[in-house]
């Protein structure tokens, strides 16, 4: 009877998956494998029989494109699930193709924005079951943010941790190995986006897409003065003909549109530091603020938030994946977070 606990706790400890459920994309960890998958958080579906016609990149594709029997859906809005059963769909699809032996169900990590709901917490997490998790745990973004970008989130030392994703921004304070203070604003990436498209309606009179907003925020979007300014040509359509329109569009323009949106994020930085305890501000100060996610890898952003707040701000190696990162290694320690019940919450089937 120990040998076969032995074999189904081995297969059961190769299942293990750590699963970054964004607004954006959804990155999964394996254990031993690291990041097998990262795809855009759409799903395609056909209303005839209710089944998804696409999941991921394929899907996204379709944004904006689709026929009438298909319609193509973001079923996570601001970091929190918006269409349960389009999300349960999509989750079933991204572990069916990274867990190999569907004999063993896998243990999963999901990590969450640091200011969700227990309605929110409790959609995830059933959501992850009919997925075909066994155990389910949830650990917010700040914690494995930190882990990712290869903190050592246990020692007494304040660590300040900005993770920008696509549709919520947290901003946690850490120290021994819980948050301390933290702040979870509605302003990320998708914010970007909107506010760009919202510029380029005002002062070119033209409507443009999502997919064309997100290109020109990574080509030549910046949030703090470029060395060398850029220029970029985008076609959308007019508001006055109807038509399609050429337009050329400058880094200073784009600045301009994003200025709002990135000091909301500089604000909620400050109303972190505002509340830190004295010592923990000093070991900020003194050891930097790391930031993490895909809305940090902006041009400058790291810059203004240097230049407001007085303390040296580092982009994190692959910002982009250190969420995903953080979640899985946190199952091999799933014995110790357990213990702080403050960020740490699980469900057993």
């Amino acid at each position: 009877m120990k040998l076969l606990d032995k074999i189904f706790d081995m297969f059961n400890a190769q299942q293990d998956v750590g699963i970054d459920l964004g607004t954006a994309s959804v990155l999964v960890h394996v254990k031993d494998k690291g990041i097998v998958l990262c795809e855009p958080s759409v799903v395609a579906i056909d209303k005839g029989t209710g089944k998804p016609y696409a999941v991921g990149a394929e899907a996204q594709k379709m944004l904006g494109r689709t026929p009438g029997n298909i319609v193509a859906i973001r079923p996570m809005r601001e970091g929190v699930i918006s269409d349960y059963s389009t999300t349960e769909m999509m989750l079933k699809y991204f572990i069916r193709r990274v867990t190999k032996n569907r004999l063993f169900k896998p243990r999963i990590m999901i990590c969450v924005p640091s200011g969700v709901t227990e309605v929110e917490e409790r959609a995830v997490i059933d959501a992850a079951m009919q997925a075909g998790g066994r155990q389910v745990y949830l650990i917010e973004e700040p914690i494995a943010a930190a882990i990712g970008a290869g903190l050592d989130i246990a020692k007494a030392c304040g660590r300040m941790v900005v993770d920008i994703g696509g549709g919520t921004s947290d901003i946690a304070v850490i120290s021994l190995g819980g948050i301390v203070v933290s702040n979870s604003i509605k302003v990320a990436g998708d914010k970007f986006d909107d506010a760009i498209i919202k510029y380029i309606r005002k002062k070119f009179n033209a409507i443009i897409g999502d997919r064309t907003a997100e290109e020109m925020k990574k080509e030549i979007g910046s949030v703090y003065p470029m060395e060398e300014e850029k220029t970029m040509q985008i076609r959308g359509r007019s508001l006055v003909t109807g038509l399609p329109q050429s337009i050329e569009v400058s880094s200073e323009e784009i600045r301009e549109a994003l200025e709002e949106v990135s000091a909301q994020i500089v604000d909620a930085v400050h109303s972190v530091l505002e509340r830190t305890p004295p010592e923990l501000v000093g070991d900020i100060s003194e050891n930097g603020i790391i930031m993490t996610g895909g809305g940090a890898m902006i041009y400058g952003l790291d810059k203004l938030l240097s230049s407001k707040t007085g303390i040296d701000v580092f982009l994190a190696d692959d910002p982009l994946s250190c969420v995903a990162k953080g979640t899985g290694a946190s199952l091999d320690n799933i014995g110790i977070l357990r213990d702080k019940s403050s960020y740490m919450y699980d469900m057993e089937s």
